[in-house]
């Protein structure tokens, strides 16, 4: 799935942004325990030293055995259980007010007293619950990772959507453009430099390509009226060679085969002409067509070449189909067609012209086995072995359809019958 460059970008950061919270927040959570622990160990080793103070000021404090409201207790010890190092450790002890047990930093430390026995001092104090430190830690961090967030998308898109609105420009002026039609050169200036390098970069672009057209246009317009002269010319003078020479029966044979020869030149000339008019987008006026008039009118045009191949033709309507279309193309469209369905049928033969509101059907009788689908819209690919056909017909149907986007033309083949089917508004 396709998404923009705003969601594109906010996918990323809002899943590194994740990343980095986590990773944050273990390193924050172990940094604030050993604060904690740091801060209380320094509080208790202080405590150790004033408690120590107080049992030499006052000996009845050897008689505090058992953790009371000052949360210090002194026990006798031997002296090979005597050691001189403070520890420190975590330990659970149970606390009334919550019914449950709690957790303590508890400091133990051996001294000799002023009678010369060892004593144990053994000095606790609350401290955080670790787990509820992780939890109050945790929810914090998903507040402020979904305020995070929600900041991002709305910050993001708004900056996004200001500093590409040069960008949406650029690209709707190339989506308008089109070869061979003057569109107007804004000078714009963008504040961001690589915008304005890249419409430069695009003007100029616009302009070398116009030059191509222009220059290609005019090479195959000139080609192609320079070939028709000559061709013309050479059929006539046969024409004049055969009046007036009366030449035999090979003689003939063999001019009226130069002379067809020369006909399929000129078929071949206009065609590849008509061909590369099409793909330079000059036909690009559109106008509503009923495609259903014309089709009518193009069989009454075509009538004697149906009378000549025999071919019974019925016009089957069954909607209306009606589309913004180039007249002049829809005319060549529909007339490659027409012909195409008479020229390659059978001698009374059928060809059943069916037409709907999204298409229109040729269907004919004509060869018994299907066509190649692979290359049948092939450029100069021919329907068996007829030398006078120039191979352009269905290249030149299956180019005017590429301009249109939606369109298509498909072709069918079942029980002896061939079907080209023109197909608008393909979803």
């Amino acid at each position: 799935m396709k998404v923009s460059l705003k969601y594109y970008t906010i996918k990323y950061l809002i899943m590194i942004l994740l990343l980095i919270i986590a990773v944050w927040a273990g390193l924050f959570y172990a940094y604030i325990l050993d604060e904690v622990h740091d801060n209380v160990d320094d509080g208790l080793k202080d405590r150790k030293i004033q408690i120590i103070k107080a049992v030499y000021l006052n000996p009845q404090l050897l008689r505090n055995n058992e953790f009371g409201f000052n949360e210090f207790k002194i026990n006798p010890i031997t002296a090979g259980e005597y050691q001189n190092k403070s520890r420190l450790y975590n330990k659970m002890y149970y606390m009334e007010y919550d019914d449950k047990d709690q957790p303590y930093r508890v400091l133990e430390a051996d001294f000799i007293d002023q009678f010369k026995g060892h004593q144990r001092l053994v000095i606790r104090t609350s401290t955080v619950e670790e787990d509820e430190l992780i939890y109050d830690l945790t929810t914090a961090l998903i507040v402020l990772y979904i305020l995070l967030v929600i900041s991002i998308v709305a910050v993001n898109g708004y900056l996004l959507n200001k500093a590409m609105r040069p960008f949406y420009q650029i690209l709707d002026k190339l989506k308008k453009y089109q070869f061979g039609i003057p569109s107007e050169q804004e000078n714009k200036n963008y504040l961001i430099k690589e915008f304005e390098e890249l419409n430069q970069e695009i003007d100029e672009m616009i302009e070398r390509n116009e030059l191509v057209f222009y220059q290609q246009k005019q090479f195959i317009e000139n080609a192609s009226h320079e070939l028709q002269t000559p061709l013309a010319i050479v059929i006539n003078k046969i024409d004049l060679l055969i009046q007036n020479e009366n030449p035999d029966e090979n003689n003939l044979n063999f001019l009226t085969g130069v002379k067809n020869d020369l006909r399929r030149m000129v078929g071949l000339n206009k065609s590849l002409l008509m061909l590369s008019k099409i793909e330079n987008s000059q036909f690009n006026k559109t106008s509503g067509v009923n495609f259903n008039a014309m089709v009518s009118t193009l069989v009454k045009n075509y009538e004697d070449f149906i009378e000549f191949k025999k071919v019974g033709v019925n016009i089957i309507e069954k909607g209306v189909f009606e589309a913004d279309f180039n007249r002049d193309l829809a005319d060549i469209l529909l007339s490659n067609l027409l012909k195409n369905a008479i020229k390659y049928n059978n001698e009374e033969g059928i060809l059943n012209i069916i037409i709907e509101y999204d298409r229109i059907t040729f269907q004919n009788s004509g060869a018994s086995v299907p066509l190649d689908t692979s290359r049948i819209f092939n450029r100069f690919y021919k329907q068996g072995a007829d030398h006078t056909s120039t191979g352009l017909g269905l290249s030149i149907i299956k180019t005017i359809i590429k301009q249109y986007p939606g369109w298509d033309i498909n072709y069918e083949f079942g029980e002896g019958m061939h079907y080209f089917i023109l197909v608008k508004n393909k979803g």
